[in-house]
């Protein structure tokens, strides 16, 4: 049993989708656009489960649910996050701490509740979606980027501790990637400032984050754990 969060569109979806492909009975998980969902749900007959991963309460709750229901997750993808871009001289507070809350701390919430089921039963898959910007850093998100620094550090951590019970802990740091999220950055913006920065000359497709995903998940990659794989063209 595998959750995604924020599974329903963009990397999440296709990460939803390739499980699924792989035989994980996967729930994704969203925050807001019930239309998105349920359409996506209504296309790949994947469960979808609506609530905030910003929400401790809130994930505890709906995973105590799912795990009454259906059975113990083993896997789970924090790829959830959102932006809320601005030059730090025009941030606000609200920008800050949206996607802190969002982006980093449904880390905590999410993988909580399920860290004790995993060690009880001495398998875990923990992958967590960060980014390049992340890695390098991008003028106009410090509050993203710190966010995706911190998925870094809490998979690095994270994996001493669950090592020795065959929990394994891994980030994926996607760099451009074609989904609404980038293409809605303006044309020129694109073409001038980000393709000639990506050695490979394109945007990467969301199902090339999806198989490293389903890569990291699988019984294959156990002894890879604290790892932060790079998807990004050569960036």
């Amino acid at each position: 049993i595998a959750i995604v969060t924020g599974g329903t569109r963009g990397i999440g979806a296709a990460i939803s989708k390739a499980l699924k492909q792989e035989g994980y009975r996967v729930i994704a998980n969203y925050a807001g656009n019930d239309e998105a969902a349920h359409k996506f749900k209504a296309d790949t007959g994947i469960d979808v489960r609506k609530w905030d991963v910003s929400d401790y309460a809130a994930c505890e709750s709906n995973l105590k649910a799912i795990e009454n229901e259906i059975g113990p997750i083993d896997t789970l993808v924090n790829n959830a996050g959102i932006t809320r871009d601005a030059m730090f001289h025009k941030m606000t507070p609200e920008h800050w701490y949206q996607v802190i809350n969002t982006n980093l701390n449904s880390l905590f919430n999410m993988t909580r509740p399920l860290w004790d089921g995993m060690r009880a039963r001495n398998f875990g898959r923990i992958i967590c979606i960060s980014s390049i910007n992340g890695q390098k850093g991008q003028m106009g998100q410090a509050n993203y980027s710190a966010a995706k620094a911190g998925d870094i550090g809490f998979v690095k951590a994270l994996a001493q501790e669950g090592a020795a019970k065959g929990i394994t802990v891994n980030a994926i740091c996607p760099g451009y990637i074609g989904t609404e999220m980038v293409l809605a950055v303006p044309k020129d913006v694109l073409e001038k400032r980000i393709l000639p920065h990506i050695p490979v000359g394109r945007l990467g497709e969301p199902e090339e984050i999806a198989r490293c995903v389903v890569f990291l998940a699988s019984d294959q990659s156990g002894f890879i754990t604290g790892a932060t794989l790079t998807a990004n063209g050569g960036q």
